[in-house]
């Protein structure tokens, strides 16, 4: 990390762990390396290639043939959403405020003529069971929902939306990359498939994997070979993969010290600002991760608060990283009800293993002083 700068954007991206760049760099000496091949370079990459999918299978609890490598969460959902439907397959249930890479799907499904229900989440910011029950019809082929909202850290209630997908054999498929490394966690029997990230957990850019439930019929988007079972065609991204299974190995020893360090820097943090700033509040009323915080600041523009948090060397967002290079109002706080200026004047603070609390002392000294003189601004 920059010296002195405070990276506030975990939700975003995570800096490389240095465990995880070690491992990338002996990988890259290791010398040609395609699990295809049937020579000595080959199966050694090959067994390489099956302890890695060994690491992450037992972190989640599934079966080694679960897991598929991919290029990162946006592919694996990609996969999982149009794999799973089949020709002149029914409605779909959804929300308006995922993340692009499921929600374009959803999109792109309406579009084809396939009837989607969009559940409204409201100020609570994730879809409740009793709507997920309500919404389902004779024609229901697929709900695709998101573990938790990278925006405002909403989670959803995984479990009991498994269940009622399991009572009536509906596929689901869910976006986990929010959640994983926020909390351990395992898969419920009712998810069908659910597609991760390796950025998002001090892992290497451009990796990611997606869990598939056993015996689920899945038709690939991408033809070509037999790599990954010929669920996702191409030869394996090894080194990617290898940096993968390390983050997973580091999350698996140090998750539950990753979780209380996160809580309280974001606890404080919270704390701090709605105690000496009037009128704040948290975007988001349900249940969140614990790393996440989506405030809105009245009568302050949220891109100047932005840009001036930047140049005092601190990092945050206005929402989600893929969405957010033209500085759009955020559509998931729009879709929760916030209006406009609402919208317009809410930051996403997002903390991270390496975050400190002088860091966080430091960040809320500089954002209330900024807050004030854009009030001051603001009024005049």
């Amino acid at each position: 990390m920059k010296k002195n700068r405070i990276y506030l954007d975990h939700n975003g991206t995570t800096p490389l762990d240095p465990q995880v760049k070690e491992v990338l760099l002996q990988e890259f000496s290791k010398g040609p390396s395609n699990p295809s091949s049937i020579h000595f370079f080959g199966q050694a990459a090959k067994k390489r290639l099956l302890q890695a999918r060994q690491t992450i299978a037992r972190f989640l609890h599934v079966k080694e043939r679960e897991i598929f490598f991919t290029s990162g969460g946006t592919e694996s959902l990609n996969l999982l959403i149009q794999g799973a439907l089949k020709p002149n397959s029914g409605h779909v249930i959804a929300t308006n405020i995922d993340h692009p890479a499921l929600f374009e799907n959803i999109k792109i499904l309406e579009k084809k003529g396939h009837p989607i229900t969009y559940l409204s989440c409201g100020l609570y910011g994730a879809p409740k069971v009793k709507q997920v029950k309500e919404a389902i019809r004779s024609d229901t082929c697929l709900i695709a929902l998101s573990a938790a909202n990278g925006e405002t850290g909403v989670k959803l209630d995984l479990e009991g939306v498994a269940k009622i997908a399991q009572k009536n054999h509906i596929p689901l498929m869910i976006d986990g990359v929010a959640l994983l490394g926020k909390e351990r966690f395992s898969i419920p029997d009712g998810v069908t498939g659910m597609g991760f990230s390796a950025h998002k957990i001090y892992g290497p850019p451009g990796v990611g994997f997606f869990y598939l439930k056993s015996g689920f019929k899945f038709t690939p988007l991408i033809l070509g070979g037999a790599q990954e079972s010929q669920k996702r065609p191409g030869t394996e991204n090894l080194a990617g993969i290898i940096g993968l299974a390390k983050a997973i190995s580091i999350l698996d020893l140090q998750i539950e010290k990753d979780i209380r360090h996160m809580k309280k820097l974001k606890n404080h943090f919270e704390s701090t600002l709605l105690s000496k700033l009037k009128g704040i509040k948290i975007n988001g009323e349900g249940k969140r991760l614990v790393n996440t915080s989506n405030l809105f600041f009245p009568n302050v523009d949220g891109e100047a608060l932005l840009i001036h948090l930047d140049l005092e060397k601190i990092a945050a967002s206005h929402g989600s990283a893929c969405s957010s290079g033209s500085l759009e109002v955020s559509r998931v706080l729009l879709n929760m009800g916030l209006s406009k200026e609402e919208a317009s004047s809410s930051i996403r603070f997002s903390f991270g293993r390496t975050n400190t609390e002088e860091e966080i002392k430091r960040a809320l000294q500089i954002l209330i002083k900024i807050v004030f003189f854009l009030k001051k601004n603001f009024q005049n």
